[in-house]
């Protein structure tokens, strides 16, 4: 993790100007909720996609999983070329090209669906690496647009809005793309034209109205030492690594359920739902997202984010356990209410990781956008437990990230409170 990520610092107001920079920070916070909203959608998608493409390529799981592998790999791969755009053309502009990037992604859907799974592995890093760009930009954005102290509760607000966007993307999906999917491989492939290209449209578009946009600049502080350099780095801060290792495992663990979650709910002794119907299941999942992260918005402005954290935590490791091991609704609905369980993880992990670095605080959060690449490699490892041992069992692993995601919460309970 060497080289410096985009380093940031909110810009004091003038005297007199309190009021004009609130309503400044409201109109940014519409604006970058509008982002939040769109790549939840698209990360969505991937859910209805990954079965589709094992049944077009007759796939094992581990092999369906290079989709998830590709996408959440480009976090990795990409979040440090991303914080030096950002740092050199601003974050205003680093989202126009994070946008641009994605719209790129969508539209290559289009040729790959006439090529082959490969041509779509490279279309899924593609696309995942626009939304990168979005993510570096747009969350320690959310962070600097009010006190400090409310910073969970701002970003959870803007995830309750990302979660929409991951509700409404499975139902949407399977409706397009296994309702246009014919008997034919061909077929099933042309599916994915329309869906994919409308969403180039409408990303290119997002574009130029945000380029359009007014929206507050962000004061960047001096170069800083390379990451892994002592204490002229955000690593020296160990409620920063350990927020790191959280993000990878619960990145990885939600990603992980919402992609084996059609092929769970087609298991014989569990739901036995064909992948349209199985579709419109996924949309409950992260929709009880949606709901978790309303509710936390006002829940953790009264509450200590590290307890709510380590509750919902303890909560979703007794969901899975109960999915892995029961049978039929039970099983079902269990998993299914995991998805309101990770509500305000991420950005009540991100927030606690990010506190108290000052100017640090963009350092770190380059280093937890590339600790998202648990969404590529805990899916990969379930798909390999599931050709192993099954679909149900492979669920352990989630409950296994879970159970650091407590780990975390309980350690840092009283952060905000201490400082």
């Amino acid at each position: 993790m060497a080289n410096m990520v985009n380093n940031l610092a909110p810009a004091a107001p003038h005297e007199g100007a309190g009021t004009a920079q609130q309503g400044s920070n409201r109109n940014a916070l519409v604006i970058v909720t509008i982002l939040f909203f769109m790549w939840g959608l698209i990360t969505s998608l991937n859910d209805v996609l990954i079965p589709h493409l094992k049944a077009i390529y007759t796939l094992t799981y581990v092999q369906a999983m290079l989709v998830q592998f590709c996408f959440f790999g480009a976090y990795f791969i990409v979040s440090l070329p991303a914080g030096a755009l950002i740092r050199r053309i601003g974050y205003q502009k680093g989202a126009v090209a994070g946008l641009l990037i994605a719209a790129a992604g969508c539209a290559l859907f289009y040729p790959a669906s006439f090529s082959g799974y490969g041509l779509f592995l490279f279309a899924f890093f593609v696309l995942a690496s626009g939304i990168t760009v979005l993510q570096v930009a747009a969350n320690p954005y959310v962070a600097v647009l009010g006190p400090a102290r409310t910073a969970s509760s701002r970003l959870t607000l803007t995830q309750a809005f990302n979660s929409l966007g991951t509700t409404i993307g499975p139902a949407v999906g399977g409706l397009l793309i296994f309702s246009a999917a014919g008997a034919a491989v061909a077929a099933d492939a042309a599916s994915v034209r329309g869906p994919y290209l409308a969403l180039a449209g409408a990303l290119a578009v997002l574009a130029v109205l945000f380029l359009a946009a007014r929206l507050p600049t962000i004061a960047e502080s001096e170069d800083l030492p390379l990451a892994g350099e002592g204490h002229g780095s955000a690593l020296a801060h160990r409620h920063l690594v350990l927020g790191a290792i959280g993000i990878f495992l619960y990145v990885g663990a939600e990603v992980s359920i919402g992609s084996f979650l059609i092929n769970f709910l087609g298991e014989s002794h569990i739901a036995g739902l064909s992948h349209a119907d199985a579709a419109h299941y996924v949309s409950i999942y992260w929709g009880g997202a949606m709901v978790g992260r309303f509710i936390g918005f006002a829940v953790m402005r009264v509450v200590s984010p590290g307890k709510t954290l380590a509750f919902n935590a303890l909560a979703a490791i007794a969901l899975v356990l109960a999915g892995t091991f029961g049978e039929g609704a039970v099983a079902m609905w269990a998993i299914l209410a995991v998805g309101l369980c990770n509500s305000i993880m991420f950005p009540t992990v991100f927030s606690m990781a990010l506190h108290g670095l000052g100017k640090y605080t963009g350092q770190g959060s380059g280093i937890l956008c590339m600790a998202i690449v648990g969404g590529a490699i805990v899916p990969f490892a379930q798909g390999a437990l599931a050709d192993a041992m099954g679909v149900q069992a492979s669920f352990l692993l989630p409950a296994a990230c879970y159970a650091f995601i407590l780990y975390f919460g309980v350690k840092y309970a009283s952060m905000y409170a201490a400082q």
